[in-house]
């Protein structure tokens, strides 16, 4: 039920951190300028109310420990962090300039860890989240982007979280149990449009439709229009990947050239694995354009929208060679097989800022790289690539009984050649892990500091989707 805008409550009272060592309020005032290679390049003044605010090309918010995915929409960026005590905030900045604008209370409920935290939705001007309530219970709260003031209210007891879906609000209620259903809601007033029984996943939403990831007995891809809830079309995954496609072996989606681009994981069920792979729907009627089952997705990695690089996998789980699919066709480029990986140490992998080569890090030593356009071997001398700051993160200890949920994981850029970390830390991430909106890139670094650039990028999904 919808409720009056309200004053934000005192907890919503967010003390101005230091961004990159300087003052962040008032934003008017000082704002500090930074550029990709430098930490401090500079700070101008403005005058107060006035509108000679330098244009800042970089921030960072060191004081904040984010550990959800920023989400970045209508010029701010809003993400769950981890406050005091275990107890989650939902944390907003000004995009363009980095400034914090509020913060309140934040919590889960009933979403399952290995979808990770969940990250605010913004929509039609407004930042959209789980919240405690004064009342013990929990609700799905709107508030004003920019001000933080309550706009209207819904109760929940079970939900895997808000998601933008065009201008609406997209959620799935009562989950876990058997009335179990994904609602859409009014963006504006949070009033319910339509609902269809069941969990479903947003994969795309326009003006035209929304495309929904069903997760039913038998799972299917489903566009619906987004006002009134009719279904214009359905696809079984079962068509795409194999019959007993499971969407507990994990999902990934992009939309790209008036397609969706989609990737079902496997989930092991005994000594077999149900089925997985790659596939492509053309948007406007749901007919499959190609499908490359038995196609594992490597991490870290791009959106399927961006690129499609995988490994291959046998039913009986015999790993192959690793090839990047042409997104217009789904057909397999040059293979780097398996016997190119490093043989007698663990290793982890990586990708080149372009996603041109592969690199295997082996931890002390020299890695090894490999273009994906060609199969063969490439030098690591001088290479930089990306991969995951670490193989074993630390579980977060979170307020209220939540448990096995994990940060978002972050990338780190690495001497492949030396085969430990790079030197520069402060590189920014590459577009297809951070994504872009209008040619803002914002990430959380391995500790939790939020960061932002802007070098034109457009606006692209990253390796978490927009």
């Amino acid at each position: 039920m919808a409720s009056r805008a309200q004053r934000p409550t005192p907890s919503a009272t967010y003390r101005a951190p230091q961004v990159a060592g300087r003052a962040a309020f008032p934003v008017r005032r000082a704002l500090c300028v930074l550029s990709a290679g430098a930490l401090l390049a500079g700070c101008s003044a403005a005058k107060e109310g006035g509108d000679d605010i330098p244009r800042v090309t970089r921030w960072a918010d060191t004081t904040v420990n984010v550990v959800s995915r920023p989400m970045t929409a209508e010029g701010v960026t809003a993400a769950t962090a981890l406050g005091e005590r275990g107890a989650l905030r939902t944390v907003v900045h000004d995009v363009a300039t980095g400034a914090p604008l509020w913060a309140e209370r934040a919590t889960m409920a009933g979403r399952p860890n290995s979808m990770g935290v969940q990250p605010p939705a913004i929509v039609g001007g407004m930042v959209v989240a789980v919240e405690p309530r004064p009342n013990g219970k929990k609700a799905i709260v709107a508030r004003e982007a920019r001000e933080g003031l309550e706009r209207w209210v819904r109760p929940v007891t079970a939900t895997y979280g808000p998601t933008a879906c065009g201008a609406n609000v997209c959620l799935t209620e009562l989950a876990g149990g058997a009335k179990t259903r994904f609602t859409v809601l009014e963006g504006a007033t949070g009033r319910p449009l339509w609902r269809v029984p069941g969990i479903a996943e947003v994969q795309h939403a326009d003006a035209d439709r929304l495309v929904l990831l069903r997760r039913t007995p038998r799972p299917a891809v489903a566009a619906y229009g987004p006002a009134t809830g009719v279904r214009e079309w359905t696809y079984p995954l079962a068509a795409a990947v194999g019959s007993d496609a499971d969407l507990d072996g994990g999902w990934a989606a992009g939309v790209a050239d008036g397609m969706l681009l989609g990737y079902v994981g496997p989930n092991r069920k005994g000594s077999r694995l149900t089925s997985f792979g790659y596939f492509a729907l053309r948007l406007t009627d749901g007919r499959r354009v190609w499908s490359r089952p038995g196609l594992l997705r490597v991490h870290p990695s791009a959106s399927p929208a961006v690129a499609i690089v995988g490994r291959e996998l046998g039913k009986r789980g015999a790993y192959g060679g690793f090839t990047r699919l042409d997104r217009a066709t789904g057909a397999k480029g040059p293979i780097v097989p398996a016997t190119a990986l490093p043989q007698d140490t663990p290793w982890w992998l990586s990708f080149s800022d372009d996603l041109a080569n592969v690199g295997f890090l082996a931890g002390r030593r020299a890695g090894t790289a490999y273009s994906l356009a060609r199969g063969n071997a490439v030098t690591a001398d001088g290479m930089r690539t990306w991969g995951f700051c670490t193989v074993t993160p630390a579980a977060l200890k979170l307020k209220g009984g939540l448990k096995g949920f994990y940060p978002t994981a972050s990338l780190c850029p690495y001497d492949l050649a030396g085969g430990r970390r790079a030197d520069d830390q402060t590189i920014a991430p590459p577009s297809w892990y951070t994504g872009a909106t209008d040619g803002w890139r914002v990430w959380r670094d391995e500790k939790g500091a939020l960061h932002g650039v802007n070098d034109g990028a457009g606006t692209i999904p990253g390796m978490y989707g927009r």
